[in-house]
């Protein structure tokens, strides 16, 4: 049977291919917009009056964008050389979409994908233009310059999706990706992965969609850990030699950066406290936030496997006086 070998979280927002002195472009747009935070809703201003004694435009220099950039690339290079080091033979990735293949003609709350094959390619022109500011320089990270063609694993996601569905999980699935302007490219929550953390030597792996983002359809955390215990079980009863991967991809806290809520989720996954992660309040995973989701069904496959979780670094990032910005987090399983 297979067996379960390596766990790995990690953000994969952005700020973490943006130099920091670039990062102003997105905290241009964070001053026009309403943003969630604790419950509520705030303008910029607002936050700013909100979080006065935080000391966050010290935290939003250009100093400490710089060193907390840098403390970021030395996690991203330690997840990179973990996964070196171990040598997985198949992968399984949790990650989100934002509208990059998705519509709301249909937007499914589980999706497992078993195609053949993974297309990785670069932004097609049309999706370009609808990109906000700060976006395109940092799509190196997540799609090559040319298009790549990776191999999908259908033995694995099929029966991954037959164990969902006893289980009492009515799972989407697809053979094929949607196409967006006549293109096609895995979203950027996977493209990070195979990029950065497996440097373009990508494995035969089954993404898993969940939508995060888009009410209301968005899925529980009860749901969520429920689901990573369930692929667990699936992966551990395939009938291969294979030695497995699995990744989150995503998060932690932005597009308003909030510690506390961070550390709620890193704890809970820390002591394997299912009820610390279940009871984390819903309406905390709004906006980017929501992503922190694409992690707790690792959290779930991970409990009782008998694997330490090891905190490589938790990185808030700070791009403005208002905490904008995004929270980064890099965690492996062993």
């Amino acid at each position: 049977m297979a067996k379960i070998v390596l766990g790995i979280a990690t953000s994969h927002g952005p700020l973490l291919s943006t130099p920091p002195d670039m990062w102003h472009l997105r905290a241009a747009d964070d001053r026009k917009m309403k943003h969630p935070f604790r419950g509520g809703t705030y303008s910029f201003d607002e936050l700013v009056a909100k979080r006065a004694g935080e000391e966050l435009a010290f935290k939003a220099s250009l100093d400490e964008r710089r060193r907390r950039y840098g403390a970021c690339q030395a996690a991203i290079a330690t997840l990179a050389r973990k996964w070196d080091e171990v040598k997985p033979d198949v992968a399984v990735i949790f990650g989100n979409d934002q509208m990059e293949i998705f519509t709301d003609q249909n937007i499914p709350t589980f999706l497992v994908y078993y195609g053949e094959t993974i297309e990785n390619a670069p932004f097609s022109e049309e999706q370009r233009k609808r990109l906000p500011p700060g976006i395109v320089v940092a799509e190196p990270s997540h799609h090559p310059d040319t298009p790549q063609v990776y191999p999908g694993l259908p033995e694995l996601g099929a029966h991954i999706i037959n164990e969902l569905m006893e289980n009492e999980f009515d799972i989407a699935t697809a053979k094929h990706l949607p196409k967006r302007d006549n293109h096609t490219s895995i979203p950027h929550a996977f493209g990070f992965v195979y990029r950065k953390i497996m440097s373009d030597r990508v494995v035969p792996n089954v993404p898993v969609f969940l939508n995060t983002f888009y009410p209301p359809n968005q899925p529980a955390t009860h749901r969520c850990l429920k689901m990573g215990k369930t692929v667990a079980e699936a992966i551990e009863s395939w009938r291969s030699d294979a030695r497995v991967a699995v990744f989150a991809s995503g998060g932690l806290s932005h597009f308003v950066v909030d510690e506390e809520l961070d550390m709620a989720l890193i704890e809970g996954m820390r002591n394997n406290d299912e009820k610390a992660l279940i009871n984390i309040p819903a309406d905390r995973f709004r906006s980017g936030s929501s992503e922190m989701k694409n992690w707790i069904p690792v959290a779930g496959i991970m409990m009782n496997r008998g694997m330490k979780m090891n905190l490589v670094d938790y990185v808030p990032c700070y791009r403005s006086e208002a905490g904008t910005g995004n929270a980064m987090a890099f965690v492996y399983w062993q």
